[in-house]
C-alpha cells in the first residue's frame, strides 16, 4: 500500500473573508494540501506565518495596512522557506514584477482555475517557480534595454556542464523542473541538483534571473 503524501501546509491571506473562504474549500478537495491558518492583512498574514511557519502563503496584493508585497519581501526574508503564490484580481505588469522580486514563487490571477491554483501549490512547494509565458516574455522585455548594454560576460557553454546548459534552455523556456525532466528524461531530484548547481555557478538568486541571464546571453529572446 503506497504511502501518503505529506501535506503541504497553506496560509491564506485576503482581506476579503469570502475569497478565503472560497479558496479553501478548492483546497479541501485535495489529499496533499492543508489549510494551517488565515489572515487578512499584511501585517496579520506576517505574524500568523511566523508563528505557524507554513510551506505556502497564497497572498492577496491589495489589502489593508502594509499590502502584500511588501508581506512577501517580509515573510521570505525572514524564513526563504516558506514560499509565496501572489494573487490577484489586477493583471497588471508592476504587480508580477515587485512580487517576484519581493521574493515570491508565483503570480496567479483570482480567475485562475482550481486546477492551476493546486498545480501552483504544488509547483513552489516543491522547489520550483511558476513564471507564465507572458509574464517571462514581459519580464525580459523589461530588462531589455539594460541587458542589451550590459557585457555578458563569458558564454555561459563555458560555465556549465552540457547537461546543465540544457537544463537552462527549459528554464529559458518556461519549462517547469518536471517539464524538463521529462524532456531530457531524468529524475525529478537530478534536475532539481542541475537547477541548483546553475544559480550557483551563475551567482543568479532565482529562476527570474537566470531568465535574464538567458536573455543577455542570446538563448531567449522577447516574444
Amino acid at each position: 500500500m503506497a504511502e501518503p503524501r505529506p501535506q503541504i501546509r497553506v496560509l491564506l491571506v485576503d482581506d476579503h473573508a469570502l475569497i478565503r473562504t472560497g479558496n479553501s474549500l478548492v483546497l479541501a478537495a485535495t489529499d496533499d494540501i492543508a489549510v494551517v491558518g488565515e489572515a487578512g492583512t499584511g501585517e496579520e498574514a506576517i505574524a500568523v506565518a511566523r508563528a505557524l511557519q507554513p510551506d505556502v502563503v497564497l497572498m492577496d496584493v491589495r489589502m489593508p495596512g502594509i499590502g502584500g508585497i511588501e508581506a512577501t519581501r517580509r515573510i521570505t526574508g525572514a524564513r526563504p522557506g516558506t514560499k509565496v503564490v501572489v494573487l490577484t484580481t489586477f493583471d497588471l505588469d508592476a504587480y508580477a514584477f515587485e512580487s517576484l522580486r519581493a521574493g515570491a514563487s508565483a503570480f496567479l490571477l483570482k480567475s485562475a482555475t482550481p486546477a492551476a491554483l493546486t498545480d501552483a501549490i504544488r509547483t513552489v512547494a516543491a522547489g520550483d517557480a511558476v513564471l507564465t509565458p507572458r509574464v517571462t516574455g514581459r519580464l525580459i522585455e523589461a530588462h531589455a534595454e539594460a541587458l542589451d548594454r550590459a557585457d555578458a560576460g563569458p558564454p555561459l557553454r563555458s560555465l556549465l556542464s552540457p547537461r546543465e546548459y540544457d537544463v537552462l534552455l527549459g528554464i529559458a523556456r518556461g519549462l517547469s523542473n518536471p517539464e524538463i525532466a521529462a524532456e531530457l528524461t531524468l529524475a525529478l531530484p537530478t534536475i532539481k541538483t542541475h537547477v541548483n548547481r546553475i544559480l550557483a555557478k551563475l551567482g543568479a538568486r532565482d529562476r527570474v534571473h537566470l531568465v535574464i541571464l538567458a536573455y543577455r546571453h542570446g538563448i531567449a529572446r522577447p516574444g
